[in-house]
């Protein structure tokens, strides 16, 4: 192969630039005088990968210590008696067998499942229909694009506080409904959004929707602007309305940014912890409680490291099979371009 391109480039036939090239190689061998050109110690070469494990080494010792050694120590923690003074025994099993047996957790668990439900299809859909609407020529767009996103950006902990005063009983919508109701001559009040075990989770909904819906316009957005136009005209062509269009020429092409952001949201759910607590603190009566703030007052608040551990890897073996799940669900639902 090194005869056929150093032929191919001095122009000679094959046995004359091998020739050539042993004569060249002699020379260069016999004579100190003329050396290699200097290796110049700042350009990066194959045999110098260990400049570049250099580079990521602190990275990589933070994910070890803060990471990988963390998760393995959580899961011997789970099987220990684990206080806040430290270990007081192996227990086995028990933190497991316990619980399950804990009404609890699963009323959390039950609480984590309704957010699931209720989040992930209506961010999907309000997304979706934000981007479609963005997406469209029409005046200010670019100005409704960064409204719509700002809460993306703003503090979870200052917009959770915010949304505490105003869905209070006592805050302005509760106001205003009252106002309305007054004008019209009926007696019209606020739920108690906050401190009913009826309606508790509904504000954490809002909350979580007013947050996250930005992340899912712009992904959408993205999406929308790389479907081929000429799909659109040749759809248009064959008589396709805008529904139908949008139905057979825009879902199937974005169908992976929606997969993706199915199981983005939905692994975000299942761990949804600040928008609760600072909201509602888990209740009343831990009706609006999660898994995760479970996780948390078991650890921190009761002390028993044993059994927050268990239920963080309870936690994440649901999760691991649910993606599973869905990563072989997808092939069903999800067209990408090279298939």
């Amino acid at each position: 192969m090194l005869s056929i391109s150093y032929g191919v480039l001095t122009g000679l036939p094959i046995y004359q630039s091998t020739l050539v090239r042993d004569v060249v190689t002699y020379s260069v061998s016999q004579n100190p005088a003329i050396t290699a050109p200097r290796r110049n110690p700042f350009r990066w070469r194959p045999d110098q990968q260990w400049e570049a494990y250099l580079f990521i080494l602190p990275s990589l010792l933070g994910f070890l210590i803060f990471v990988f050694l963390a998760v393995g120590a959580s899961f011997g923690i789970s099987f220990l008696d684990w206080g806040l003074t430290g270990p007081r025994g192996f227990v086995a099993f028990n933190n497991y067998r316990q619980l399950l047996r804990d009404p609890v957790f699963w009323t959390v668990f039950r609480n984590t499942g309704f957010y699931i439900l209720a989040i992930v299809p209506l961010q999907l859909v309000l997304g979706l229909a934000i981007a479609v609407a963005l997406n469209q020529a029409i005046h200010a767009r670019d100005a409704f694009r960064l409204v719509y996103f700002l809460p993306v950006v703003t503090t979870i902990v200052a917009g959770a506080i915010v949304f505490r005063l105003i869905l209070s009983r006592n805050g302005p919508v509760a106001g205003l409904v009252s106002d309305f109701g007054n004008l019209v001559g009926l007696p019209l009040a606020l739920p108690d959004l906050l401190g009913s075990t009826a309606y508790s989770k509904w504000s954490v909904v809002i909350l979580t929707l007013w947050k996250n819906t930005g992340f899912t316009m712009v992904v959408y957005l993205a999406a929308l602007q790389g479907v081929p136009p000429e799909l659109y005209d040749a759809a248009h062509a064959d008589g396709a309305n805008s529904w139908q269009r949008f139905r057979h020429v825009t879902l199937p092409l974005i169908s992976p940014t929606t997969f993706f952001l199915f199981l983005l949201q939905t692994i975000g759910a299942f761990q949804l912890f600040t928008e609760p607590f600072v909201m509602t603190r888990g209740g009343p009566a831990q009706s609006s409680m999660p898994v995760v703030q479970y996780i948390y007052e078991n650890a921190f608040r009761y002390t028993r490291m044993g059994k927050a551990s268990a239920i963080a890897w309870f936690l994440f073996i649901f999760i691991f099979s649910f993606t599973l799940v869905q990563n072989i669900m997808q092939r069903r639902w999800v067209h990408y371009e090279t298939e």
